[in-house]
């Protein structure tokens, strides 16, 4: 059986990660978590007090920053490493996110990075979601998807999933967050977020999780079939 590359976008707290994790399961392929990855460079920078306005600064920690994924043993979950560190946890504060953005749109962290994310989907048969997935990484692939989802709907699916995590939140900082996000990353410069002409649009607002996995896994085994 041949296999695809699909791509995966939208706006943050669509639920694109859990979504692209659960089609990569039922097709049994490879799921890449783009959004982790530029997590983990912005707590990399974070850490080492990166000066985002200074370029050399900026090539200084790119050089000195391995992202990865690996399987915990404990949970089987796939999770981010960070120069040999597990920092699926740390990634996803709101120290992280309220940087993320600011950090994505600087080019010579983009270009790293998508360099990174081509060379793990060359053999196919992966699953990766982002902002840019269909538009700039894998321009090319076989099925594109672009998930939208109500801003408030968002914003409390985030506000859950920090919660579990073990921190609180007010919610009107998500929305803030969110909101301050999907500006930035659709105005911003290099590889903005935006719809690949041929991505099929899908409103997660009021679908269950089931139902929108179902849906990919559909469009998938019509291209693949």
């Amino acid at each position: 059986m041949s296999k695809i590359v699909i791509a995966i976008d939208g706006f943050s707290g669509c639920g694109k990660s859990s979504t692209a994790k659960a089609v990569a399961k039922a097709l049994g392929y490879t799921y890449i978590d783009s959004g982790a990855m530029y997590r983990a460079a912005t707590l990399h920078f974070l850490n080492n007090r990166t000066v985002l306005t200074n370029p050399k600064d900026v090539e200084k920690s790119l050089g000195s920053m391995e992202v990865g994924f690996q399987i915990n043993p404990n949970n089987g979950k796939q999770e981010a490493y960070l120069n040999g560190l597990n920092v699926e946890d740390e990634i996803r504060t709101m120290r992280v996110s309220d940087y993320v953005s600011e950090v994505s749109k600087i080019k010579e962290v983009r270009q790293e990075l998508v360099s990174q994310q081509q060379k793990l989907g060359k053999k196919k048969g992966v699953v990766m979601d982002g902002r840019d997935i269909g538009t700039v990484v894998f321009p090319d692939a076989e099925l594109k998807v672009f998930m939208t989802a109500d801003l408030s709907i968002r914003a409390e699916r985030r506000q859950k999933e920090i919660l579990e995590k073990g921190d609180l939140v007010e919610i009107q900082k998500i929305i803030d967050n969110l909101d301050e996000r999907d500006k930035t990353d659709s105005s911003r410069k290099e590889s903005p977020l935006k719809k690949a002409e041929d991505a099929v649009e899908i409103d997660t607002s009021f679908l269950e999780f089931e139902d929108q996995v179902d849906r990919i896994v559909s469009l998938a085994k019509e291209k693949i079939g």
